[in-house]
């Protein structure tokens, strides 16, 4: 098992996903709060540690560096597997939670910016970006939570605590459709539903 992990942190951004895992898999972190105000996602100590000035940043104890959501998110199933995150490895199950792992940040994550900055400009072409369309993108997720209680079938995995978070934060900021789709919002209450999102959510 991993060693303590130096876990950089605003609560008002990705990084709460990443700690909403870190509970999930019981890991061992020091929580250190950047201050956007402060600038503190731009100052040199930080940069020095990642030069995108992004959170969630992990520094694992032999100094390893951590970026990007979901690398986190897999990193941390895999490494933690007594928490049950991550389907056996190459299993079907495990080609379905790559998939859903990553649609949140290829797919989801971009058409939800473009619906959401772009409100009074006419869509991208479909042709001209990865992801199709915003409603594309909903009508994909909306499927897959009503076949299931979670992304991979019954299993809760990694990839419900990405999208699920996704869901639940651009739900409550008005992104559209959401809210108004029975299945989303089953889904979402289900996957926060956990003792482990709850301790997240708490003031770092």
């Amino acid at each position: 098992m991993p060693g303590k992990i130096t876990f950089y942190y605003n609560p008002m951004s990705r990084a709460a996903t990443a700690r909403w895992m870190l509970e999930e898999v019981g890991a061992e972190y020091e929580t250190v709060l950047v201050d956007f105000e402060a600038g503190d996602n731009r100052k040199p100590e930080f940069l020095a540690i990642n030069r995108m000035g992004k959170i969630p940043t992990l520094v694992l104890d032999d100094g390893t560096v951590l970026t990007e959501t979901a690398a986190i998110l897999a990193w941390l199933a895999e490494a933690y597997p007594a928490a049950g995150l991550a389907p056996e490895p190459a299993s079907p199950a495990r080609g379905s939670y790559y998939r859903w792992l990553f649609f949140g940040g290829s797919c989801f994550e971009p058409a939800l910016t473009e619906t959401m900055m772009r409100k009074d400009a006419a869509p991208l072409s479909k042709m001209a970006v990865g992801w199709g369309s915003y409603n594309d993108v909903v009508d994909t997720l909306e499927q897959a939570v009503s076949r299931t209680p979670y992304l991979v079938g019954e299993q809760f995995t990694a990839a419900d605590v990405y999208i699920g978070s996704q869901l639940s934060w651009a739900g409550s900021f008005g992104a559209p459709r959401l809210q108004d789709s029975t299945a989303i919002q089953a889904y979402v209450e289900r996957v926060v539903d956990r003792d482990a999102y709850r301790r997240a959510m708490r003031p770092a």
